[in-house]
């Protein structure tokens, strides 16, 4: 099967990462500039073929989206069969980042890009009320898309449950729990459960976590945006983690 991606960092990083599976690239004609050429030139030494198109040809490619003149025919590539594969292959302590109900195609490419920088092995969403990974969000991940696992699963209470069984710590970000992230006790393999902005965790979701626990706020804001939850989540898991390891 076949898809369209979009944009520099897209395009660039599907290039370097899987050629082969690129089929041929688009690039706006009109764009005659080192980021274009270099572009070009990089497609071209692995032997893909290169098509000049006008503007109006790409923006009805990728559906009138921000391409930056720029567009890639792609093969769809899996990067793991589920997430049992994944988890078994760690070598390191399991760190999984879950979305529960997020829809919002930007919302998810920053949260792949976030779970990509902070070293987590997988996103693990439901099949159900879930954003999939179209075009859009290969294009917000900036390349996290070809590098992090995105794992949809049919039942997420279940796989929670599973998770949990592998000892590993089911903690979901909640504005209401008793505790905040920087104090409440967890052991080092953790899988942070997250929900959309606004909606926050589904009932059953929130009563399968192993604890719950808040991000606490300064300001006159009362939420974050899911990705940047993410990131604060995850990197306080990172943080621990080398804390531990420097004593």
């Amino acid at each position: 099967m076949n898809r369209i991606i979009y944009g520099f960092h897209s395009v660039t990083a599907r290039i370097r990462s899987n050629a082969a599976t690129v089929t041929e690239v688009f690039l706006d004609a009109g764009r005659q500039d080192v980021r274009g050429k270099d572009l070009r030139a990089l497609a071209e030494s692995k032997g893909i073929r290169v098509m000049s198109v006008d503007s109006k040809r790409l923006d009805g490619m990728v559906g009138g989206q921000r391409h930056q003149g720029v567009a890639a025919n792609v093969l769809v590539q899996a990067l793991s069969h589920s997430l049992d594969d994944i988890l078994d292959a760690a070598t390191d302590p399991a760190l999984v980042l879950v979305l529960d109900g997020v829809t919002d195609p930007h919302n998810l490419g920053a949260c792949l890009r976030v779970a990509d920088a902070a070293g987590a092995h997988a996103v693990v969403a439901p099949k159900d009320n879930a954003a999939g990974l179209s075009a859009t969000v290969i294009k917000v991940a900036s390349g996290a898309a070809e590098t992090m696992p995105y794992i949809m699963v049919t039942n997420l209470a279940r796989t929670l449950r599973e998770l949990k069984e592998r000892a590993i710590w089911v903690v979901g970000a909640d504005s209401a729990a008793e505790h905040d992230l920087y104090v409440a006790k967890m052991p080092v393999a953790v899988a942070w459960v997250l929900g959309a902005e606004g909606q926050g965790l589904r009932r059953l979701t929130r009563e399968t976590c192993d604890a719950l626990v808040n991000i606490p706020m300064s300001g006159s804001v009362e939420s974050l945006n899911v990705s940047v939850a993410s990131g604060v989540c995850l990197f306080e898991s990172r943080r621990r983690r080398m804390a531990s390891a420097r004593d």
